[in-house]
């Protein structure tokens, strides 16, 4: 099976409105998701919900010097929120099963596998 990295994408401002019915909600959300994953076959390797990116660190190293600054690295109404990995068949699958993860806008990409002496193509 392959692996895809799902990067779930919205505005954070969702943090300063929820509620704890919502956030019942949407956990209940996340939850029916793990299980339509395992009902198709497929499985969650992994996955969190991150921080607000306010709380980011970015190093950038464009000459070898690392250079440490406060917040993301790109500045964006939308935020990387969480992120799922996901085993699955192909991408096909992989797209069905996005299309039921409880996010606005959702990332899908294969995981490059490293195993392997030879670069990727």
């Amino acid at each position: 099976m392959a692996q895809y990295m799902f990067m779930l994408f919205d505005s954070e401002e969702w943090y300063d409105q929820i509620t704890p019915e919502q956030w019942e909600s949407t956990m209940k959300l996340h939850n029916d998701f793990s299980a339509a994953v395992e009902a198709a076959g497929a499985s969650i390797t992994g996955g969190a919900a991150l921080e607000r990116s306010s709380t980011a660190t970015t190093v950038r190293q464009p000459d070898g010097n690392a250079l440490v600054t406060d917040g993301p690295f790109i500045e964006t109404k939308e935020a990387l929120g969480g992120f799922y990995l996901i085993e699955c068949r192909d991408m096909e699958q992989a797209l069905e099963l996005a299309k039921l993860c409880p996010s606005g806008n959702i990332e899908v990409r294969p995981v490059m596998d490293t195993s392997s002496e030879t670069p990727p193509e």
